[in-house]
């Protein structure tokens, strides 16, 4: 292997979308990695030569791809994958491994999932934006966490416009419109006594059905979510202000502050207390 750039970025709190590593290499023939699966989304993006990709679809069947200059690749989480650069026209590709609440919606308005998983630019004004939102994320590993997260909502939205399909189905864009609905509400009443039901209810929409439509394109459960968001929120008020844990409590929607640090505890793994003195902001 040669010419190989590598960033991992730091361990910052975001929610919607975050980036953990970046890279860009030159690979020698024949170079291979895997079998192996992610914990996270991981794009390859093919800057020049060929190779293959062997991955498991949606039903745990093992299929190849052959992937050239100007495609690219998405591993899923927790998919076994491995891909191998030519042996007489190696590949350099650049890479970026990201997550987060929303990501498995935007990536299914790409228009890629485990079944299909090449990314071919409809739209080559897009996609060489796209591509070069990457190098840029590769490049200035050192950046601000803000300054590259800026940049990897860029590089997600040249993705999704250069790659999806130009007609979305009706079902899908109501989907689209409750989703947004009710991640707005939760984002501006998580402070309050809420629940599923409510959210559900805001929306319009039977429960459980509400329950399976947020399910699949969120990829938690409204429940989960919902937790997730207020621990997070919980954890910025720990980390950049003195408020009592008590306080810190009420303001994300926990008036028992014992139910509030077991919650706490199930999604850090340590006490609200714990993580504030690991985590605080010195002025």
């Amino acid at each position: 292997m040669s010419d190989l750039i590598f960033s991992v970025f730091p361990n910052e709190n975001f929610v919607d979308l975050g980036l953990y590593q970046s890279g860009k290499e030159q690979c020698s023939p024949a170079h291979s990695f895997g079998p192996a699966a992610r914990t996270h989304f991981l794009f390859h993006y093919v800057l020049s030569g060929t190779g293959r990709l062997f991955a498991d679809d949606s039903k745990g069947v093992t299929r190849e791809y052959q992937i050239k200059s100007g495609q690219g690749f998405m591993l899923f989480p927790r998919q076994i994958s491995t891909y191998i650069a030519d042996q007489k026209l190696p590949w350099e590709y650049v890479w970026l491994e990201f997550d987060g609440l929303r990501t498995k919606e935007i990536i299914e308005i790409a228009g890629l999932s485990p079944d299909d998983p090449v990314y071919r630019a409809h739209a080559k004004d897009l996609g060489e934006q796209m591509k070069q939102e990457m190098l840029y994320i590769a490049e200035h590993g050192n950046a601000s966490p803000f300054h590259l997260i800026g940049h990897l909502y860029l590089f997600i939205d040249y993705l999704s416009r250069s790659s999806a399909s130009l007609r979305l189905s009706q079902e899908g864009r109501v989907r689209d419109f409750y989703i947004k609905e009710a991640l707005t509400y939760i984002e501006q009443n998580f402070q309050n006594d809420i629940s599923v039901e409510g959210i559900a209810e805001f929306c319009g929409l039977n429960r459980s059905y509400f329950g399976r439509i947020f399910k699949e394109t969120v990829g938690k459960s409204p429940q989960e979510f919902l937790l997730n968001y207020r621990m997070v929120k919980a954890a910025e008020l720990l980390k950049l202000t003195g408020f009592s844990i008590g306080d810190i409590a009420n303001a994300v929607g926990y008036p028992n502050q014992l139910h509030f640090s077991r919650a706490f505890k199930n999604v850090y793994g340590i006490s609200p207390r714990e993580w504030r003195i690991r985590n605080r902001v010195k002025a």
